[in-house]
């Protein structure tokens, strides 16, 4: 208790130091910090709501105690004892919830995100489930009221991609769509399959937390810009002019490709927009690599090679293998119906996290 204590001390200081500072008219001349304030403040007000409580029961608790210690009358011990059993289980379940409250935040939890989703084993099989995924995750934001910004592809004539990026934006997008990455397999029969074979397919998705520029810094000597004449399915110039831009950053060998808009300008700031995400995956990875002796949880590793979820048609599921939860609702789930395993991952990713605090 007393190391929780000391927790709440500190985070109500905290609290108290950044309403002071926000009450301030000149913080708002720098707008970035003015953000910022208003993330932690938002971020620490739910903590100091249940740190009131707490404080409250622990208080209550003592003085039903000290009524126990002190009395002989048997009717203010019976009241006492009453109090008592009441106030033990909240106290103790208000403890749980400040351990998950006090967890250390991921400080890319707030950002959005950058999602790329490439075809792999299967053939065009497995460019068809590519853009199942892309509208899965299409659905899934605008469920929630995120927006969804396209910003390259390679779609096959059939209506799949071979591989499509996209942004997704809106609130704490990264906490929630992080887990998404991975392999994904499909297992059905595909369309074209006349003996009735069940084939296994798969496709790969990374979500990138997107980097503001002082998140990484890019040196402009350091890359190298080559345009090019956008082409679509069956070779079908999207126009006639060397719109689209490949932008290759020579320290990493990192190369992002663009060719989705006719504008060779908004081509390059999408470009930019995918290199800065993947420059600051690989910084993350460094300091990841540097706390390697922390056991990373599995379910929020990240790692793009990871098998993390089966989609089987014929059974009419979708198991996650990282938590071993399967749901019997496929059509639902690639409608964008993502919250009942995206929370079960998140309470997973929590549950493994206190076991090492």
């Amino acid at each position: 208790m007393a190391d929780i204590l000391q927790k709440l001390d500190d985070i109500e200081a905290k609290f108290r130091e950044v309403e002071q500072a926000m009450s301030d008219p000149k913080v708002y001349e720098d707008q970035r910090e003015a953000q910022r304030l208003g993330r932690l403040r938002v971020e620490l007000a739910p903590v100091v709501d249940v740190c009131t409580e707490y404080r409250k029961i622990v208080a209550d608790l003592a003085s039903a105690r000290e009524v126990l210690g002190a009395e002989s009358d048997p009717e203010l011990i019976e009241l006492a004892e009453e109090e008592i059993a009441e106030l033990e289980p909240q106290l103790e379940a208000l403890e749980e919830r400040l351990k998950v409250l006090l967890l250390p935040v991921d400080p890319n939890d707030e950002k959005d995100t950058v999602v790329e989703i490439r075809s792999g084993t299967g053939g065009e099989e497995a460019k068809l489930f590519a853009g199942e995924l892309f509208r899965m995750y299409s659905r899934y934001a605008e469920r929630l009221g995120w927006s969804v910004e396209l910003i390259t592809s390679q779609p096959t004539e059939l209506g799949g991609f071979k591989e499509v990026t996209f942004t997704v934006s809106g609130d704490r997008v990264y906490s929630r769509m992080k887990f998404e990455s991975g392999v994904h397999r499909v297992q059905r029969v595909p369309e074209t399959e006349t003996s009735g074979r069940i084939h296994t397919s798969a496709a790969t998705v990374a979500v990138l937390p997107e980097a503001e520029e002082v998140d990484v810094e890019i040196d402009t000597n350091d890359l190298r810009v080559d345009t090019f004449r956008s082409g679509g399915p069956g070779g079908q110039h999207l126009n006639t002019t060397d719109s689209a831009v490949r932008i290759t950053h020579v320290p990493t060998g990192i190369v992002v490709a663009c060719q989705d808009e006719r504008s060779q300008i908004k081509n390059r700031l999408k470009a930019m927009r995918v290199l800065r995400a993947r420059l600051y995956e690989v910084k993350m990875q460094e300091q990841e690599s540097e706390r390697a002796s922390n056991r990373k949880s599995m379910v929020g590793s990240g790692d793009r090679s990871e098998k993390i979820r089966t989609y089987n048609f014929h059974d009419h599921r979708v198991t996650d293998h990282r938590i071993g939860l399967t749901i019997h609702q496929i059509d639902a789930i690639l409608d964008g119906d993502l919250d009942t395993m995206v929370d079960a991952l998140i309470a997973a990713d929590q549950a493994e996290r206190l076991k090492e605090l």
